[in-house]
């Protein structure tokens, strides 16, 4: 049989491996399948081509069109994963195990390609915070803005996720505008060179936006500069191999390590058996001991349990663990494969060993366990072990090795202090959770474990339906951890895309700020509207177009009225003498909604035309208070525009109210829904 040629894609060209290429083997039967690798890979036309081919063409497009890409990406992968799934199987992964690589992958490029276009504006500049008034007169201003880094990303990634641990990485930095050289874990590299064959021949990419390569990666990381960014996920050791080089150290290159965790989970005191959490805790770590056979980086590896429910988990456990069926990994009745080689299944044992030494082993016989399906022998296959440690205060290497496979240690404790100070012996770890009902104890944990880990997961009865599990990064929310974790964040929605820009910090006049954020700035010039801005459709509207209103006297009818319409009677609207006792008020005041209300009344056009819908109300705030006698005006300005699809955008007005003697008596965002015209 002849082997698969895991191929890299270097500077618009696929190089099939050469001599010195390394095999790859089958994790089910440990036959030879593959070799991939090319030691005269030309790594420096590859930064050439990603820089001055990928990097251009990427920052040419706004935010706005990578999040089209990114969605059209993840659609045509999407129409292809069934392929994927066939290929993956090799890597001893099961069906289950593909939803969470390669379904989860997809998922999370369409996840950041709607951010994209949600919550980034269809500019190449990202605005950080607000503006910053820097001068009492308002002339001087800063403001925090972000672009795309004018480099390339080295994507090093794991051999346990060949295509999500690829996607969550990539959907970011091309957000960004950055292009990425991928180089995935030569043990499972032919099924990411498969998702980039597929990315590339949909022909969605601009030229030089993404590379791939199987196998090493030469001196190519000392040839980057601080225009670069590694990213990479891997084992502690490499990562400080790697991060330590003197070129990384000298140039400032951006370093994101997501490694090696002692992930925790803690058994709350108030989960005892026969409650929903405690069913729940055992069902969790039971899956996260035996999805992808164990090799996640966010699997728990530390349980700690009551010390007087020790015993109740342990048996539960067993009786969860026993109905794990290992085998062939394409056999429906299958639960768990096998590892991703002979040599990982190696590296686990040897781990287990270690461990053995200051706990016991309460299930799981490496050497006496039932195969499905499959060769034992030959196959990289090993059961679940669980281990308990006795003395987990005094134990050190439970804390500190790491078994990546199916192996976990269960451990008691006295106490919550207890616990928190056990979970947080690990040094760092990506994940924790806690299963407990108990608000105090979940409040407990996050203060005193929350700057050990960099995810703290709650369950229990409430939220199980709809939660999605201690070992699930989600692209929302924030991915890594401190210390032994590596100390680096991946995902978290915008955050992530951040890794791949610079934040710099401009300073100028508001006419500036306003040219360069393509956001509309108070103090900067207005544009006399030529109509009524509610006529006129999206595409016509400019940034800083501007009305001003005829002012409306506020009278005491209106107050009254306003009030018992609304029954909005508080003290302050109807009773002169207990207003006056209030710090804030003269005397009787305008309700601020009756102001909003007014203010509409003023800037509205109220026939039919381009303006679909008032969506949003954002920054209000009240100044000044209006008092019967006074009169109001406002001032509406085109503050940013973003479309929303091809028949609409969303339109950011910035409305100021002033009183008779401009002072400012309110000011807020408006936010509409505008047509194109057509």
């Amino acid at each position: 049989m002849s082997l698969l040629d895991v191929k890299s894609f270097a500077a618009g060209k696929w190089i099939t491996p050469d001599a010195n290429a390394r095999t790859i083997e089958n994790a089910v039967t440990g036959a030879v399948m593959a070799r991939a690798g090319n030691d005269a890979l030309d790594v420096q036309a590859m930064l050439d081509h990603a820089r001055d081919v990928g990097g251009p063409a990427l920052r040419a497009l706004t935010f706005h069109d990578r999040a089209r890409l990114l969605k059209n990406l993840a659609t045509h992968l999407g129409k292809h994963k069934q392929a994927l799934y066939d290929l993956s199987f090799a890597s001893g992964a099961t069906q289950s195990d593909h939803l969470i690589d390669i379904d989860g992958g997809i998922g999370t490029m369409m996840v950041y390609a709607s951010k994209g276009r949600r919550e980034m504006p269809d500019t190449n500049i990202y605005l950080d915070g607000d503006v910053e008034q820097l001068s009492r007169g308002g002339t001087f201003l800063g403001q925090h803005i972000a672009t795309s880094l004018h480099g390339v990303a080295i994507h090093i990634n794991a051999f346990n996720f060949p295509v999500w641990g690829m996607l969550e990485k990539l959907a970011p930095t091309l957000l960004a505008g950055v292009p990425a050289i991928v180089k995935p874990a030569t043990a499972t590299c032919y099924v990411t060179e498969l998702a980039v064959r597929l990315m590339l021949d949909s022909g969605i990419l601009p030229a030089g936006a993404l590379q791939l390569v199987s196998g090493g990666l030469g001196d190519m990381l000392d040839r980057l500069s601080c225009q670069d960014v590694i990213s990479f996920t891997g084992s502690a050791d490499t990562a400080f191999k790697l991060r330590s080089a003197p070129h990384i150290l000298k140039n400032s290159i951006r370093f994101v390590a997501e490694q090696d965790s002692l992930n925790a989970s803690i058994l709350g005191p108030d989960a005892v058996p026969g409650t929903p959490e405690f069913d729940l805790f055992v069902k969790e770590v039971q899956r996260e001991m035996t999805t992808k056979a164990g090799q996640k980086c966010t699997a728990i590896r530390r349980i700690i349990a009551p010390q007087a429910q020790v015993d109740a988990v342990i048996e539960a456990l067993r009786a969860r663990l026993d109905k794990t069926v290992i085998g062939d990994p394409q056999a429906e009745t299958t639960r768990m494969g096998a590892l991703v080689s002979n040599s990982q299944k190696r590296d686990v044992l040897g781990k287990a060993n270690i461990i053995g030494t200051e706990a016991e082993r309460v299930y799981g016989d490496p050497d006496n366990f039932e195969v499905h399906g499959a060769d034992r022998d030959n196959g990289a296959f090993l059961p679940p072990m669980l281990y308990h440690c006795a003395s987990p205060d005094t134990a050190e290497r439970v804390h500190d090795t790491e078994a990546f496979g199916p192996v976990s240690t269960i451990m008691g404790y006295r106490d919550l202090d207890h616990a928190i100070a056990l979970a947080n012996r690990g040094q760092g770890s990506l994940v924790a959770s806690v299963i407990t009902r108990d608000a105090e104890v979940a409040r407990t944990v996050a203060i005193g474990a929350g700057a050990f880990h960099g995810r703290l997961y709650f369950n229990n009865r409430d939220s199980m339906k709809e939660s999605t599990g201690h070992g699930s990064p989600l692209p929302h929310m924030v991915h890594g951890g401190p210390g032994r974790a590596g100390g680096g964040e991946e995902l978290g929605g915008v955050r992530g895309v951040m890794h791949y820009m610079q934040r710099t910090a401009i300073q100028g006049s508001p006419d500036i700020l306003t040219a360069i954020s393509s956001t509309w700035v108070p103090g900067a010039a207005e544009n006399p509207a030529p109509a009524h801005p509610f006529s006129q459709h999206f595409n016509d509207l400019e940034i800083g177009e501007t009305i001003h209103t005829d002012p409306r006297t506020v009278t005491l009818d209106d107050i009254e009225h306003f009030a018992n319409f609304t029954g909005d009677t508080f003290y302050a609207h109807m009773d002169d003498a207990a207003a006056k006792r209030n710090p804030f008020f003269p005397g009787r005041v305008a309700h601020g909604y009756l102001l909003l209300s007014f203010a509409a009344g003023l800037f509205v056009e109220p026939n039919e035309g381009p303006v679909l819908a008032n969506t949003g109300l954002d920054s209000l705030r009240f100044m000044k208070p209006v008092q019967a006698g006074d009169s109001i005006k406002v001032r509406l300005t085109v503050k940013h525009k973003t479309p929303r699809n091809t028949a609409y955008g969303e339109v950011r007005w910035h409305a100021t109210l002033t009183n008779q003697d401009d002072e400012m008596v309110a000011q807020y965002e408006l936010l509409t829904m505008v047509a194109y015209a057509t």
